[in-house]
């Protein structure tokens, strides 16, 4: 049986960068996505010296035997190109990059794999993921020291086992080989997405939304409006049976997108969701910057001029208003997982303060006594751990129950007094990712 591929690839800066260290390449026969690390530009050469170094082999006559050696010869010349970069240049000391490749031939399907980035096939409505995270935090889960929930909340979460151009010596690469089956749809992702969105709520927006471009763009709004401080990116294939394709079915052009690509600076989608927003005002109240300030002109001020600037400086007032009260009404959304007096607790809102004002509140206090809790449980709420649902927050605190070295009193969170008069609003190879 032949088949075409349907294929859309999109990337986002996230909502706290200023520039993308992801890059990706979407064509017929070739996916690619690669997230740079090493501080901005080193990242951003990992993953376009990656993503040019495989693009070189996209073609369409490949036979399958020759599919798994010549993605691994692209992905060590870009690893050796890499070396040869931090060598000659001590400011990329330390640069690297994650880096999973499909290369097609017909029906065949070859993989290789290094990092944290991930694939998904959504295969007969299910989601099956189909790498294997090279972190500390899965090589915890693996022996059994860590379960996945404690691993999604762990402070080296973000420690990378495994990476190109990190250090010499031979590339330790996942392979494999797979069928393209007519009516799967393939995603490859960076962590900005995975690391954000549930498992459930990607393998529910690939099932529902048909239009690949659609389904695109939809997964890379759901990160940012989980506040992914991190570049997202997504790489979509539909697997098509050929003879099932429409009249109107035209070839594509390879897409490149991210660092590789010429608009990687662009700025971020969630400018202007509140998500955006109420990063942007936290910066701004912390002082973050990446960037250093510019020089300043100041010109001689006349009348005229004095009116424009009350004009301009009415307008900045109803601005931060806006973001102010866009800012409160996202935070009110979100809940966390902390701990009062030695006990657990659900709050709603967001673990931060703007001057005096809290931006939380205690909606669920539970029987769960911190010092019950296992070592690895009680490091977890070392720093609160956010959901953006009530419901995801009364899992977390069920994982936690599990934890206990002891039975608990009861089996359930009893709710706060505040819980009774108000009602919840919906819903770190071995350098750290910079």
């Amino acid at each position: 049986m032949s088949v075409q591929v349907r294929y859309a690839a999109f990337s986002d800066v996230g909502l706290v960068r200023l520039n993308n260290q992801d890059g990706a390449y979407a064509s017929q026969n070739l996916l690619v996505i690669a997230d740079g690390m090493g501080g901005a530009a080193a990242g951003d050469i990992a993953s376009s010296v990656t993503i040019a170094h495989l693009a070189s082999i996209d073609d369409d006559v490949h036979q399958a035997d020759d599919l798994l050696p010549l993605l691994r010869q692209a992905v060590e010349d870009a690893h050796n190109e890499l070396l040869i970069r931090a060598k000659e240049d001590p400011e990329l000391e330390g640069l690297g990059t994650t880096c999973t490749a499909i290369l097609r031939s017909n029906n065949k399907l070859a993989m290789v794999h290094i990092g944290d980035s991930r694939a998904y096939v959504l295969h007969e409505k299910q989601l099956v993921q189909i790498t294997h995270d090279h972190t500390l935090v899965q090589y915890l889960v693996d022996k059994g020291d860590l379960t996945p929930e404690e691993a999604e909340v762990h402070p080296k979460r973000n420690v990378i086992m495994r990476a190109l151009g990190d250090f010499p010596g031979e590339v330790d690469l996942d392979e494999s080989v797979r069928e393209a089956v007519a009516g799967d749809r393939w995603l490859l992702c960076s962590d900005g997405l995975s690391g954000y969105v549930s498992a459930e709520t990607i393998e529910e927006t690939l099932r529902d939304v048909e239009d690949i471009k659609e389904c695109g763009e939809r997964l890379i709004s759901l990160a940012l409006a989980a506040g992914a401080p991190d570049n997202v990116t997504v790489v979509l294939a539909d697997i098509i049976e050929e003879a099932q394709l429409l009249e109107s079915f035209s070839p594509q052009k390879p897409i490149v997108v991210g660092s590789a690509a010429v608009d990687f600076m662009r700025p971020t989608r969630g400018g202007d969701t509140a998500a955006g927003k109420a990063a942007a005002l936290t910066a701004s109240l912390r002082g973050d910057s990446e960037t250093e300030e510019e020089n300043e002109i100041v010109y001689p001020e006349t009348p005229k001029h004095r009116g424009a600037k009350i004009g301009v400086l009415i307008g900045i007032l109803a601005l931060i208003a806006a973001v102010l009260f866009g800012g409160y009404r996202w935070s009110q959304e979100q809940y966390y997982v902390s701990t009062e007096h030695g006990k657990v607790v659900i709050y709603q809102g967001i673990p931060s303060t703007i001057g005096s004002v809290e931006l939380s509140h205690a909606v669920e206090k539970t029987d769960i006594l911190l010092r019950d809790l296992t070592p690895v449980a009680r490091e977890r709420l070392d720093t609160p751990i956010t959901r953006s649902s009530l419901k995801e927050a009364r899992e977390v605190v069920e994982n936690l129950r599990a934890s206990t070295t002891q039975p608990s009193h009861d089996a359930v969170a009893s709710p706060s007094p505040e819980a009774e008069t108000a009602t919840p609003s919906p819903s770190e190879s071995a350098e750290a990712r910079q």
